[in-house]
């Protein structure tokens, strides 16, 4: 089966309910109570888990598929992988949360082959990141800043909102970090002003196409703020607030000064309207809480995300040994508790 023609199914499938949509922006309102995800990344076979299935605390999954993935070539879009996720989940009881990645961390690229063009600008950068051992490669962005991308970003969002919206539990946009050498000429067309610009336009495209469901934008730092200065990264969280998306980040990591100088203070604050969703990514529960000396637990970190954050979705990582022997006790805890 052709990917165009899958996409034509899956529309078929979902049928009249979709056309019907509703076109004016209304935000979800918040759930009562933090709901619980497990972000599955691109391990799809974790949602067959029985032991995640049988849940009874946790709501759905976090699945994040590339733009490469959902559209293999212009205009022919395969959505079947979410579709396929949206009937696994639903048969449990339990709902999709869809991140649309456009940026990679290695070698794979996250956007078509058809935007890698001239015509596009390249359609993607290669990302870089400081560390002890000097500037690295840090992966793959896609051209946020140049319209032509983006515009066929925005169709892309298009396209699966017709399809699955009604569907699924929500839909975010990956983080906003990004850094390039700055031992060369920044990529072309690129400046801080034009990335934050891209960022708020692509945040509204989501929007539009996800009307009446939650949309998240992680916003996490912006290139051009020195911290304690942030003025790009408040600019992506007062358009959010103007227009209804949620915010968030991939990482709840309490104890770090520079996400204490960033995104941590902004998610505290936020307008009461506003959800707010973060992962509990590999590597968080391997913190060291500076005040105890010992390493960070699940109900330090419920707490500080609940309490300190007030977050309204969290989505817990599968890494071991912390998923099965530490996260899923809690959340079964918690979920007794509540009852």
């Amino acid at each position: 089966m052709t990917a165009s023609r899958a996409c034509t199914l899956t529309a078929l499938f979902f049928g009249t309910a979709l056309s019907a949509q509703a076109q004016v922006l209304v935000p979800p309102r918040a759930p009562s109570s933090p709901q619980h995800f497990i972000y599955v990344g691109r391990d799809r076979e974790r949602l067959t888990d029985s032991v995640f299935l049988n849940h009874p605390a946790i709501a759905g999954a976090q699945v994040r598929y590339t733009w490469r993935e959902l559209e293999p070539a212009r205009d022919q879009y395969d959505f079947r992988p979410v579709v396929d996720d949206i009937a696994t989940l639903a048969a449990h009881g339990k709902r999709l949360f869809i991140q649309v990645q456009d940026v990679t961390f290695s070698e794979n690229l996250p956007v078509p082959d058809y935007l890698m063009s001239d015509a596009f600008g390249g359609g993607a950068e290669r990302k870089w990141e400081s560390g002890a051992s000097g500037v690295q490669f840090d992966g793959w962005m896609a051209r946020r800043w140049d319209a032509q991308v983006r515009g066929r970003f925005t169709r892309l969002l298009d396209t699966l909102g017709n399809v699955v919206a009604a569907r699924i539990a929500g839909i975010n946009l990956p983080e906003t970090a990004t850094a390039f050498d700055n031992g060369k000429a920044p990529p072309r067309g690129y400046s801080p002003d034009a990335y934050a610009e891209g960022i708020k336009l692509m945040m509204s495209a989501a929007r539009r196409a996800f009307p009446n469901a939650v949309v998240i934008q992680y916003a996490n730092f912006m290139p051009g703020d020195e911290p304690p200065s942030t003025p790009f990264l408040r600019a992506i969280y007062a358009h959010a607030a103007a227009i209804g998306v949620g915010v968030g980040g991939p990482d709840i990591l309490p104890f770090r000064r520079f996400q204490q100088r960033n995104s941590l203070p902004l998610i505290a604050g936020r307008p009461a309207h506003v959800v707010a969703g973060m992962a509990v990514q590999d590597g968080n529960l391997e913190e060291v809480n500076p005040a105890t000396g010992r390493r960070v637990t699940v109900a330090e970190l419920y707490r500080y995300a609940v309490q300190e954050l007030h977050l309204n979705y969290i989505f817990w990582g599968t890494e071991e040994p912390f998923y099965t022997n530490a996260v899923l006790p809690f959340l079964r805890t918690r979920d007794a508790r509540r009852e």
